[in-house]
């Protein structure tokens, strides 16, 4: 694989056509350009349409979602303003749905359930925290989880997001005291160090100009810790 701007490797393509581009973003890239200057997927894949289909100036890519540095896992673009506009409105009504496997410590009670919070952000030191409705600047979190399977006190749990919240299912699993694992940052000592496991294995929207439900699927690492404590396969499969 050949790197591109600020050491980003090519970036793993499951989808592409005219109007939208579904990739895999690895753990510990940026989504988007930020203060820190790293490289990042937006402008990666700027480069590879900009080289694969030799189209001189700016590139046009429309970021219609985010995932968290620390997150892995799937992303839809789009090529065009039509099609960043009509994934936009899909986010906004709920057609656009976004599930994600994590690793919690211990197992939440009951095993599955709904979480709602409001959840304000500090924009100094890049936190967010549960709050009270009311609260300036508070905004409406919301989240579906349900435990798949349990071992050595941890819980492998889909969650299905009904709000985009920055570093939302970090802080609500951490507010029930099952912070995701290795979520240093939220969950302290009871997280336990390691990589967060924390991955957006399944994306599904009508495409937006065919009108097609699609839906991807991306198994997060099996082979790591603390991935490989579980039967991944059995869980990310077409239904």
């Amino acid at each position: 694989m050949k790197t591109m701007n600020n050491d980003v490797t090519d970036p793993t393509i499951l989808f592409e056509d005219n109007h939208v581009i579904v990739v895999l973003k690895p753990q510990n890239l940026a989504s988007c350009p930020d203060e820190s200057g790293d490289g990042n997927l937006l402008d990666a894949l700027k480069e590879y349409i900009r080289a694969k289909y030799e189209k001189p100036g700016n590139v046009y890519l429309g970021l219609v979602h985010r995932l968290d540095r620390p997150t892995g896992g799937l992303m839809v673009f789009a090529k065009t303003s039509k099609a960043a506009g009509r994934l936009s409105e899909q986010m906004r009504t709920g057609d656009f749905e976004k599930r994600y496997l994590t690793v919690l410590n211990g197992t939440p009670a009951p095993e599955s359930g709904s979480l709602v919070n409001w959840l304000k952000k500090n924009t100094v030191n890049n936190m967010v925290y549960l709050c009270t409705q009311g609260t300036d600047g508070a905004k409406l979190a919301s989240l579906d989880y349900r435990v798949l399977e349990k071992a050595g006190g941890l819980a492998l749990t889909e969650i299905k997001l009904h709000t985009g919240r920055s570093h939302q299912i970090r802080v609500q699993t951490a507010g029930i005291s099952h912070p995701v694992y290795g979520d240093m940052r939220y969950g302290g000592e009871r997280a336990q160090k390691g990589k967060l496991a924390l991955w957006a294995y399944s994306l599904s929207f009508t495409h937006p100009v065919t009108k097609e439900r699609m839906r991807f699927l991306s198994e997060p690492p099996a082979d790591e810790t603390p991935w490989n404590k579980f039967d991944i396969s059995s869980v990310v499969k077409p239904t």
